[in-house]
């Protein structure tokens, strides 16, 4: 039988049981009532009326009302005769009432008055008992047929409460187990509900379903080990060494160049945690440094090894691995692949890059300073008078000198950050002279923008740990910047602070500002912002930072776009130790 179906024979039969169930109990209630109505209505109507004729015989003689209130209740019982011979006795009563009046109150007609009020008072108490009786058997009666009634319901509702839920929940129950077991890749599962109900039909689908999965499975199997070796053969082509690790830290697999590198063998190294292989290999050990931090926290720093008869350089990344399961939203990490990339040769072409720069900056110099002293003694004028064009000439050419003069020290002091080999002299540096030399040396440069430099600075500044020349550079190398940013008539602000064992010199320019995207490439080497067509090399800035960062110091941009930009930068206070003799 379908499920559909029991539970309407098993629902509709309960409910026509509750419908008998109130019928039979207001039908017999409704007996009752009427078995009631007439014992009060008939019976003690009349017992109530010989009572108060009874009253008035015995108060005639000191009451003469009495009579009278004998008369109504007479006739009130003349109304109400309902038994077999009730109306005999009421006659009687009439009949010696009206010949006790009529012989002028006889006294021995009032014994035969009472007499007959008695006898229809014993008419009327006989009555009430067999009536008694008749409501006592329809009771019985009723609580019988309620009663069976009642239980017919109870065990036809509990029959339902035990076995409907259980007939439905147990077969949702075995599905949802036996689909958990497809969902885990047990496609051999299969379910079996006796009956052609609903939930056989269900099973023969879910039969049906797991059958074609595992075929599916099964046939699919040998593309899947082919795509496996597929993808380890490809692995192990690349000339970069690869190692995959799971979300345990265990590892799945290494190519050829990572066994190489590490020196360890395959059964060494797969399978195992990679913690435990890096307490025995220092490399490995620089290979995970970075796996348990956040991907924003990782430093990618250059690794160097010894690989291929030579020192190689290598650049590690690390993959995270996250998927979204089939059915859900959410994305799970499950593992990590570490890459490192071979940039030996472009380390050293860029080793070849900065020793050519270096050469090329060195030439350089000693002609652009033959020409600087040749304009020198061109405007001497011992030699000879210039006139206006050939001075315009010599002032372009002195120009063009100044900017290959700036573009050969901006590629030296490049080679310099780009070998590591920054020279620093550093040295408690009065924060005022070094403010004061940049003013100077962009003075001119500002008036003829027609732009006020002006000057916030704490009193009772701490001496600074700096390069003197190196950071006066920087600095003026902002103050130049804002200068050339900057609209005509406006004012450029050099703000100078401590903040806590620090010392931050800012320099606010009235600018366009720089857009949100540029400004985190800001200091990179060569970078220029798209559209702007102000001379330049793109050095300044990151020079700017490599020597702000060797003195121990942070260099810092904040800009709007429309609204100006300000650049900053902190180096170390020197920390003044009091002593005091006591």
């Amino acid at each position: 039988m379908r499920i559909k179906t029991k539970l309407t024979y098993g629902i509709g039969l309960l409910f026509l049981m509750i419908v008998l169930l109130v019928v039979v109990s207001g039908w017999y209630v409704n007996q009752l009532k009427r078995d009631t109505n007439n014992i009060l209505n008939a019976n003690y109507n009349t017992l109530q009326y010989a009572r108060n004729m009874l009253l008035a015989l015995e108060e005639y003689t000191v009451d003469t009302t009495a009579l009278h209130e004998f008369k109504e209740n007479l006739e009130k019982q003349k109304e109400n005769v309902t038994e077999i011979g009730e109306i005999q006795a009421t006659q009687l009563v009439e009949k010696h009432f009206y010949q006790f009046i009529e012989n002028k109150f006889d006294l021995t007609l009032i014994s035969k008055i009472r007499k007959d009020i008695t006898e229809l008072m014993r008419l009327n108490m006989e009555a009430i008992e067999r009536k008694s009786d008749i409501a006592s058997v329809t009771a019985e009666k009723a609580i019988a047929v309620i009663s069976i009634t009642g239980t017919l319901c109870f065990l036809i509702a509990f029959i339902l409460i035990v076995n409907l839920p259980s007939n439905i929940a147990n077969p949702i129950k075995e599905l949802t187990e036996s689909i958990k077991q497809i969902a885990n890749e047990n496609y051999k599962k299969r379910i079996h509900y006796e009956g052609r109900n609903e939930f056989g039909e269900l099973a023969k689908s879910f039969n049906t379903m797991a059958e074609k999965l595992e075929e599916y499975a099964e046939s699919k199997l040998d593309k899947i080990l082919k795509g496996k070796k597929r993808i380890d053969t490809l692995i192990n082509k690349m000339h970069d060494p690869v190692i995959g690790i799971d979300e345990e830290k265990v590892v799945l697999f290494a190519n050829e160049e990572a066994l190489k590198i590490t020196g360890l063998l395959g059964e060494q190294l797969i399978g195992k945690q990679i913690q435990d292989v890096a307490v025995t290999n220092d490399l490995v050990r620089d290979f995970i440094k970075d796996i348990f931090r956040d991907k924003q926290q990782r430093d990618g720093e250059l690794l160097k090894i010894y690989a291929n008869g030579k020192e190689s350089y290598f650049e590690k990344e690390i993959v995270d691995i996250n998927i979204v399961p089939t059915g859900e939203s959410e994305s799970q990490f499950i593992g990590q692949v570490i890459m490192l990339r071979n940039i030996t040769q472009f380390k050293e072409m860029d080793f070849a890059k900065t020793n050519f720069i270096a050469t090329i900056s060195h030439e350089l110099k000693t002609p652009i300073a033959s020409i600087k002293m040749g304009l020198q003694l061109l405007e001497n004028k011992q030699i000879g008078t210039l006139n206006e064009d050939q001075n315009n000439l010599v002032q372009s050419i002195r120009d063009d000198t100044v900017r290959l003069l700036k573009i050969t020290g901006e590629l030296l002091d490049m080679t310099q950050v780009e070998s590591g080999t920054i020279q620093l002299n550093v040295s408690p540096t009065n924060v005022s002279e070094l403010v004061e030399y940049a003013i100077r040396a962009t003075k001119a440069m500002a008036e003829q923008k027609n732009i006020e430099l002006r000057l916030q600075m704490e009193n009772n500044l701490p001496d600074v740990l700096a390069d003197n020349e190196k950071t006066a550079w920087v600095l003026t190398n902002l103050l130049s910047n804002a200068v050339r940013y900057s609209y005509e008539n406006s004012a450029i602000y050099i703000i100078i602070a401590s903040t806590d064992d620090q010392v931050r010199i800012a320099v606010k320019d009235a600018g366009q500002g720089i857009e949100g995207q540029y400004r985190d490439k800001i200091f990179e080497r060569y970078f220029r912002i798209p559209g702007t067509k102000k001379e330049g090399t793109g050095l300044g800035l990151s020079i700017s930072k490599e020597f702000i960062e060797a003195q121990g110091g942070t260099i810092t941009v904040e800009s709007e776009y429309g609204s100006g930009s300000i650049f900053s930068f902190t180096l170390n206070g020197v920390v003044t130790v009091h002593s005091k003799n006591g």
